[in-house]
């Protein structure tokens, strides 16, 4: 069988979509270059959207990017079944595309945050972290300065009953995130928003840990065995 392909969007400001890359050749796939102005996800079977500041954060943290013309043909392949991750710029993309619930605000007291973070992991049944087990605690660098999940008191109350909230800060939130909320699902499963950084968490050379590989080996195990 050939390798999965899975697509990394390049914004203007992207700036993890290489490591992002790296990050999926190293999981056994094939990462596929994709731009933000096309129309065309070249046939992927899954869809990185990478963390940086899209379009310079300006209105707020991935309102433009949202408008991007391939985010018009991600949003309908997600709806479909496409399994997207979505990494810090990223997930804020999927907040202001409506493909998750909530948004992501300034941090607590307004600093760029940047660090080491111990996580633990509350959903393993996406198509993103099946390789984890629920209560598995790992480490990986977080790095934002719009990191702080919110949502409406219904809405939060929905993901935890539906446990969709995908992962949670432990021993510091480092941005103030409602319930400790370090990453959510939609409820098929197959869009995952993530604020912490697990593509700089895939090599002990660089990274504080090789705990992150495991959100990309998890979606290439399960396009393989689809």
């Amino acid at each position: 069988m050939d390798a999965a392909r899975v697509g990394v969007i390049t914004f203007p400001g992207s700036l993890d979509d290489r490591d992002a890359a790296r990050a999926i050749r190293l999981a056994g796939a094939e990462p596929v270059a994709l731009w933000h102005a096309d129309h065309d996800l070249r046939g992927v079977d899954a869809v990185v959207l990478p963390g940086g500041f899209s379009y310079g954060d300006y209105l707020r943290a991935g309102a433009i990017a949202r408008f991007a013309p391939l985010m018009t043909e991600v949003v309908d392949a997600a709806k479909g079944g496409l399994p997207v991750l979505g990494i810090c710029n990223g997930f804020q993309v999927l907040c202001e595309s409506h493909l998750l619930p909530g948004a992501l605000l300034p941090n607590a007291g307004l600093h760029f945050v940047c660090r080491d973070q111990r996580l633990r992991i509350d959903n393993a049944d996406t198509a993103w972290t099946t390789e984890y087990r629920v209560g598995q605690e790992i480490v990986i660098p977080v790095k934002n300065r719009d990191g702080r999940y919110t949502a409406d008191e219904r809405t939060l109350a929905e993901l935890e009953d539906t446990g969709r909230v995908v992962a949670r800060y432990l021993d510091l939130n480092p941005n103030g995130s409602l319930g400790d909320i370090a990453g959510i699902c939609n409820e098929a499963g197959n869009v995952v928003g993530l604020m912490p950084h697990p593509e700089h968490a895939v090599e002990s050379l660089t990274g504080p840990s090789t705990d992150g590989l495991g959100f990309f080996t998890s979606i290439v195990k399960r396009l393989v065995n689809a």
